[in-house]
């Protein structure tokens, strides 16, 4: 599937699935976007940045947008933008479904890269990906597509991605170094709604909490509950800002029952009530712009 339109005439908030898709979408994008108002998805996306300027906000931090960057978003994490009218690129959409089948053999997950959603590509790298987008725009543009092209194209481009991370950003390829961390940060991600004691997870690990804490001050300089706090506060944000829910449904919904308990441990953590943070957050209205979400 190819779409290739300004970036006005794109809805990705709207997007879903056909049926019978394979589970790839394609966009070519160009000319200026702006959103006046966070979105998420419940896909995974590569950008890939040609041409332009602007920001990119990814669960609620700036990135400056600049050629030859590619920026990932993962289901559930919260963006907007705004972009100028130099700005060019390739959109790739890959299924959840699609995308865990090979995230796991390249250890290439949220936990690893939520730090790290934009790269700045070196010329070669940026190259061999570019090429692997605009074949797998061509295939997807075939009747019929060959899904298990795309699907290796598409792993291509994680490879060269995860090369990538791992020459820019030490903390990448420290988890391989350490999997006790790695596998504490992928259980809270799996349990931060029901579970935020660290003996919960300790226990999981078959190790002591107060090993975990060590190995956390030791390793990070924060504690381990900073983690499974800055985790919850996290989740807490993306609800408050993308969903309908009352603040005591979102308290709820994050395992708290008690409200003024989980406003208390909402502002520890931001300095702002879940109240205060929602009007801090709303949306500004504006003239009509192009968007693509």
């Amino acid at each position: 599937m190819k779409i290739t339109e300004h970036f006005s005439a794109l809805n990705i908030g709207g997007f879903q699935f056909d049926p019978d898709s394979p589970g790839f979408v394609h966009h070519h994008f160009a000319g200026p976007s702006n959103t006046d108002r966070l979105r998420a998805h419940d896909f995974f996306v590569f950008l890939l940045f040609e041409k332009g300027a602007g920001f990119h906000s990814i669960d609620f931090v700036d990135y400056p947008v600049r050629p030859r960057q590619i920026h990932m978003l993962f289901p559930g994490q919260l963006h907007k933008w705004d972009l100028d009218e130099s700005t060019s690129g390739h959109k790739l959409v890959i299924s959840k479904e699609i995308f865990e089948t090979f995230s796991a053999p390249l250890q290439f997950s949220f936990v690893r890269y939520r730090n790290h959603p934009v790269i700045d590509l070196e010329l070669n790298a940026f190259l061999n990906i570019l090429s692997e987008f605009v074949q797998i725009r061509k295939e997807l543009d075939n009747e019929p597509v060959f899904e298990k092209v795309v699907h290796l194209r598409s792993r291509l481009i994680t490879t060269t991605v995860d090369q990538q991370a791992k020459r820019m950003f030490e903390d990448v390829t420290f988890y391989q170094a350490n999997p006790i961390l790695y596998k504490f940060h992928t259980l809270i991600d799996e349990f931060f709604k029901e579970q935020k004691t660290v003996m919960f997870y300790a226990d999981r690990l078959n190790i002591s909490a107060n090993y975990l804490s060590i190995l956390c001050k030791r390793e990070f300089r924060v504690s381990a509950s900073y983690f499974i706090q800055k985790r919850v506060i996290l989740e807490a944000k993306r609800l408050i800002q993308s969903s309908e829910k009352s603040i005591k449904e979102i308290a709820f919904e994050l395992g708290f029952t008690d409200l003024p308990y989980f406003s208390h441990f909402f502002k520890s953590g931001t300095g702002l009530s879940p109240r205060q943070f929602k009007t801090v957050c709303a949306p500004v209205k504006k003239s009509p712009a192009t968007s693509m979400a």
